[in-house]
């Protein structure tokens, strides 16, 4: 774990949990997966919001060719911020891409035009998902929606983001530390 400050380790690579009372309708029933956090913010992705936009419409968008063979899976709304720029979260493979910037040991994030051709053509990583837009907090603002128990913080697992169904993933999430999603209470209280 990427340590910044003795109250609040990083959070890289662990997912956010909405809590139910949580009031921010982009965050609603959300798993964010988080992909940077330090002193200056954090950024992630929301990884259970599909879109009705098939991977296909965006590979039509930007003039790509495409194997008939390739499936149309769903685009991700990775949240509110620049909905208009595309993230691909995705396995962690020997093959790099032009900004691919690995976030764990299984798994990376690129944001460069190269690995759609490459995942049009079924030659990009095994597993991976594609959002539009992404989600971010300033200095302390996660910090300050933590200790107001609008999230529950998770370590993540690729499995849950690549080899679980969209709507199983908080479930799964809150699942792996002993926590079922569905008894979560929207009162906070602080001991």
């Amino acid at each position: 774990m990427d340590e910044f400050n003795n109250d609040f380790p990083s959070l890289k690579n662990h997912f956010l949990l909405a809590m139910p009372g949580l009031r921010d309708p982009h965050f609603s029933h959300a798993v964010v997966y988080i992909c940077e956090h330090s002193e200056e913010g954090a950024m992630g992705l929301v990884v259970n919001n599909q879109l009705n936009i098939p991977v296909k419409a965006i590979f039509d968008q930007l003039q790509l060719e495409y194997s008939d063979v390739t499936s149309s899976p769903l685009i991700f709304s990775g949240g509110p911020v620049q909905r208009d720029r595309g993230f691909i979260l995705h396995q962690n493979c020997t093959q790099k891409w032009e900004s691919t910037v690995e976030i764990s040991q299984d798994i990376s994030l690129t944001a460069s035009k190269d690995i759609l051709s490459d995942i049009a053509l079924g030659n990009g990583p095994e597993h991976s998902l594609i959002t539009l837009g992404y989600s971010s907090w300033g200095p302390g603002q996660l910090e300050e929606e933590i200790v107001q128990n609008s999230w529950l913080t998770v370590p993540a697992d690729s499995a849950i983001i690549f080899n679980t169904e969209c709507k199983n993933r908080a479930r799964a999430a809150a699942s792996s530390i002993g926590i079922d999603i569905n008894k979560l209470s929207f009162i906070s209280g602080h001991a």
